[in-house]
């Protein structure tokens, strides 16, 4: 595991192309599971795309307004573009889909002792499949997105706290 901070300190960084929709979506959701269950201090949480398109911007707003029907606030995030030095600080690196994940395979240096996957590994019910992109798409993407990460937060939280801490 990197170390990131103080003992037991875990780090989680989601990622999908443009960091407006999924992973800020995946950041809000597992945020908020991680405040509920008081787990704050000992679970660091961000996102990040791996295209600079967005960089700077807020969620898109209807990937805010689906979050926000759900009780989730993504309104101080804000898109920035993965980094080689994502790689020492965190100790999950979850992609959206297959395409993001090989984006992170190939900027990931050499001696990555963490866990680079994709997020719905931990998902129950949609265990590795892709999180679609809901950018082009109507309103029922952005819940599904929703419905996908809910699932696979739960899963990655139960993973965490049963092997982590």
């Amino acid at each position: 595991m990197v170390t990131s901070g103080p003992k037991n300190t875990i780090s989680v960084l989601f990622v999908c192309l443009g960091n407006i929709c999924r992973s800020p979506t995946a950041d809000g959701v597992f945020g908020t599971i991680v405040k509920r269950e008081g787990l704050a201090g000992d679970i660091k949480v961000d996102s990040c795309g791996t295209a600079a398109y967005h960089v700077g911007e807020s969620p898109d707003s209807r990937s805010a307004a689906a979050a926000k029907k759900r009780g989730y606030d993504l309104s101080s995030l804000r898109a920035r573009q993965l980094s080689k030095q994502d790689f020492r600080d965190f100790d999950y690196i979850l992609a959206m889909d297959d395409s993001n994940l090989s984006n992170c395979q190939r900027v990931c240096p050499k001696g990555f002792s963490g866990h680079l996957s994709l997020f719905t590994e931990f998902s129950e019910q949609f265990h590795n499949q892709p999180v679609p992109d809901p950018y082009y798409g109507g309103a029922n993407g952005f819940n599904h997105v929703l419905d996908i990460v809910e699932d696979a937060s739960k899963g990655l939280l139960k993973h965490i706290t049963e092997n982590d801490f």
